[in-house]
């Protein structure tokens, strides 16, 4: 193959194969939904990936749930949600297991 005939199957794939919701996720400025293996959801507006789905995100608010460690003769706690704000992000590829688009944008 060719480097325009790679270039221009790369163009596709990414317009139409799987990496189309980071794709549209960027020409639209939505917000999306990536769920990562350590089991924290990220929710915020994904500015730049690559073919490995590294990813750089902007404004994100990360949401997980935490489980309080007990001490002896102690009752056993609740989980408790927690979140924090994250201004700018660089998150490796394999740490998203998931990535969903805004449900009402994507439906236009």
């Amino acid at each position: 193959m060719t480097p325009e005939e790679l270039q221009k199957r790369e163009e596709e794939e990414f317009n139409t194969g799987p990496l189309s919701a980071l794709t549209q996720s960027i020409k639209n400025n939505t917000q999306g939904l990536l769920n990562c293996c350590n089991n924290k959801k990220l929710l915020g507006r994904v500015k730049a990936f690559d073919r490995r789905c590294n990813l750089v995100l902007e404004n994100e608010r990360e949401m997980r749930t935490e489980a309080p460690k007990s001490g002896k003769g102690k009752k056993k706690s609740k989980p408790v949600d927690k979140d924090r704000y994250i201004a700018k992000m660089f998150l490796y590829g394999n740490q998203a297991s998931v990535v969903l688009q805004h449900p009402l944008i994507a439906g236009r």
